[in-house]
């Protein structure tokens, strides 16, 4: 089931319109990272032309998760500033709603099953223009600015 379809199906959070909550490890994985490591790496995996799936931007805590395939080996990521997260794991996401900037949203949100091959992300994430902003940190307005440039809009 692609993350799009999981989302009209997933229970609400509580009373909070829009948020949504998503059971990981059945149909794909997710790996997260902090925003100032995520936003280069999803720059790049543009500007290659990869295939991406849903990458979701957490504002308050200034994470990016990306959706891969499920099975993807957990101890493969190195150094790399990421975590795996499968089976009896669960996101609070935005649904198919607009959010607000502060909360962040959906930056990539494929009609169909598309998910980031975990090794071009690998790949994207110790490219020398990923690991080069990343040892200069942006500023949070910044990083606002990167999603708001990088947001698609209501999915």
């Amino acid at each position: 089931m692609s993350v799009r379809d999981a989302l009209r199906r997933a229970p609400m959070i509580g009373d909070i319109p829009g948020l949504r909550l998503l059971r990981v490890g059945d149909d794909w994985d997710l790996v997260r990272m902090p925003a100032e490591t995520g936003f280069p790496a999803l720059a790049h995996l543009r500007a290659i032309g990869a295939s991406i799936g849903p990458v979701l931007y957490d504002g308050p805590n200034e994470r990016l998760y990306y959706a891969i395939r499920t099975g993807t080996t957990g101890s493969g990521w190195g150094d790399l500033p990421v975590r795996h997260l499968s089976g009896n794991s669960w996101l609070v996401a935005p649904g198919l709603e607009l959010m607000d900037d502060w909360f962040g949203g959906w930056c990539e949100l494929p009609d169909d099953d598309t998910l980031t091959d975990p090794e071009v992300l690998f790949a994207a994430l110790q490219h020398p223009y990923v690991t080069a902003v990343c040892q200069d940190p942006p500023s949070d307005a910044r990083l606002q600015n990167a999603f708001r440039t990088d947001h698609k809009g209501t999915p």
